[in-house]
């Protein structure tokens, strides 16, 4: 009892009841300001002050994220410019050596016939990514188109085309490795979590750490074997984190709906108070397909207080997501699904003000940004267009 004296006189002293005196058309209106309202209204201020902080927080910290990522893409830009300066300065090289050439027809055509074995291993790797065939069309071209009258010159300027074919598929590599390691560092994960443990990623041209090693086997010059196994190396790490992404959920749970609520602190729409809102809300008509955004097998169907009907999958290795408000569900628990397999229609049931799909990712039990995700997947969807 004592303290919640002792409360009150510090509540009073520190807003005593105050006299507010207004005069208007010759008369004298008193209004009286008593503690209570005052502290009333210090809550007010108080609370509209926590929500612009929090509000002004969310803010900065979504425009850094978006910064950081715009100083990582012009960084990677920056790298393949370099690297193209270097191929070309290669390529430059290459021509002066052909116009100096003196040497023996049949050498460069052994030599030529060597290189071409490694390319062959090289493009084998290659074959079938995604975006290889129209990176290297244009370098094959070339080749084809490249003839002379002199024997001589006609077997350099293959030796040339085969250089130009190695920068193509090294740069397409790099490139494609790098875009990919992006994308996860988009949606805030490590790339290193999902390349095969122990670093090794298969394939007998990384198999040795070693150049000369390489050089030995494929019987060429230690330089090209190098360039070689960089391009082999990067497209192993592409071709990994390729894989990975499959399995994660990059995708888009609905297909042309707009997004009408994000991750993170909102006013909630029953309370019309600050309220954490743990995923994002898609907006369309009942019915409209929720698909599943990544392959998975089905953990659990049915009602979820608060959610109403609700379908979550569990993806392997610490990630599940989770669709609510459901008007129906198409699914059974325990069944497998693969991305973009309908997992129910768009409802408004649970608590909820309208027909909308609302969408979380979790990792490891905890609650993550979906929008992440969906750019990430976005980003990976561009890049292999």
């Amino acid at each position: 009892m004592q303290r919640l004296a002792r409360l009150r006189r510090s509540l009073e002293e520190l807003f005593p009841e105050r006299h507010l005196y207004v005069r208007a058309g010759g008369e004298m209106k008193a209004f009286v300001l008593s503690t209570k309202k005052q502290m009333v209204a210090a809550g007010v201020v108080a609370g509209a002050a926590l929500w612009l902080g929090i509000s002004t927080a969310a803010m900065l910290v979504g425009v850094f994220s978006a910064s950081s990522a715009d100083r990582e893409i012009a960084r990677t830009q920056a790298k393949y410019e370099r690297w193209i300066a270097d191929r070309q300065a290669r390529l430059n090289s290459a021509v002066a050596q052909l116009n100096a050439a003196d040497g023996s027809t049949e050498e460069l055509a052994v030599a030529i016939e060597k290189r071409h074995a490694a390319l062959a291993l090289l493009l084998t790797d290659v074959k079938g990514t995604p975006g290889a065939a129209e990176a290297l069309t244009p370098a094959i071209s070339r080749a084809l188109a490249a003839t002379d009258a002199n024997p001589t010159r006609r077997v350099e300027m293959v030796r040339i085309s085969q250089e130009q074919l190695l920068d193509a598929a090294d740069t397409f590599a790099k490139s494609r490795a790098d875009r990919l390691r992006l994308a996860f560092r988009l949606a805030g994960l490590s790339p290193s979590t999902y390349m095969p443990k122990g670093g090794s990623l298969g394939g007998p041209l990384i198999e040795s750490k070693d150049p000369r090693a390489l050089a030995a086997v494929l019987d060429v010059d230690e330089a090209f074997a190098e360039r070689i196994q960089h391009a082999a190396s990067d497209m192993s790490e592409a071709r990994a984190l390729s894989e990975a992404a499959q399995r994660l959920p990059f995708a888009k749970p609905t297909a042309n709906t707009p997004k009408t609520s994000g991750f993170g602190v909102r006013y909630d729409p029953f309370t019309r108070r600050p309220a954490y809102h743990s995923g994002l809300d898609f907006a369309g008509g009942t019915m409209t397909p929720v698909y599943s955004t990544a392959p998975g097998v089905v953990s659990f169907t049915g009602v979820r207080s608060g959610y109403g009907n609700t379908v979550e999958v569990d993806h392997g290795r610490g990630f599940k997501t989770r669709y609510a408000h459901l008007h129906s569900i198409g699914v059974r628990a325990g069944q497998r699904v693969a991305v973009g397999q309908r997992l129910g229609g768009m409802g408004s049931t649970g608590r909820s003000t309208g027909t909308h799909l609302h969408y979380e990712v979790w990792v490891n039990g905890r609650a993550q940004n979906p929008d992440r995700f969906v750019r990430a997947g976005q980003y990976v969807l561009q890049q292999a267009g």
